[in-house]
């Protein structure tokens, strides 16, 4: 089984900071929302990738969080299995209350793509051109032991040679991503 000390790297996304191997990328004022704060961190990384601004909020999470971990990486063979507590429901909300709204009711495709968390596992994967396993999980709480059994098992049957795998919470605002490299 797959410990701790095997992880290569990580990424801490909340309170907004950006934090890779303990070291600061990224920071905002605390009272920014997080559509804001998101942009300015897609910003800061400074790549061409128009498709972010139409991602819903744990897309953005997911994303940005894979793109500050997967720089300088080499994804051969990059598995990437995630979790979190909500699903999709922050994007799930909105696409109810679109529905809801009789005066102006028009339920918009763009947000029902998202209505979906496994979404985000597939933006990551169309980013960095993976082609691996992926999976994502809802749980409480982080299912580490499941998280972990299950990289283990991907790179004892090398199907991946490496996992990218973790927690991307966002729920109302508010928001937690964690993210390792096995």
């Amino acid at each position: 089984m797959l410990k701790k000390t095997a992880v290569h790297k990580s990424c801490i996304i909340e309170q907004h900071r950006i934090v890779v191997d303990g070291k600061l990328m990224w920071a905002s004022e605390p009272h920014v929302p997080f559509s804001d704060f998101a942009k300015e961190a897609f910003h800061h990384l400074d790549i061409d990738y128009p498709k972010f601004h139409k991602m819903d909020a744990l897309s953005k999470l997911a994303f940005l969080a894979a793109e500050y971990i997967l720089q300088d990486e080499d994804k051969d063979a990059l598995a990437l299995v995630l979790a979190n507590r909500s699903g999709s429901l922050d994007t799930d909300v909105k696409h109810q209350e679109s529905i809801q709204d009789t005066e102006n009711y028009y339920p918009r495709p763009a947000t029902f793509v998202y209505t979906l968390a496994n979404i985000c596992t597939g933006e990551i994967a169309i980013r960095h051109g993976l082609q691996t396993e992926n999976a994502f999980f809802v749980a409480e709480e982080f299912p580490e032991e499941t998280i972990f059994a299950y990289a283990d098992y991907l790179l004892q049957s090398n199907k991946a040679k490496r996992v990218l795998c973790g927690w991307v919470e966002y729920f109302q605002e508010d928001y937690r991503a964690l993210l390792y490299i096995f």
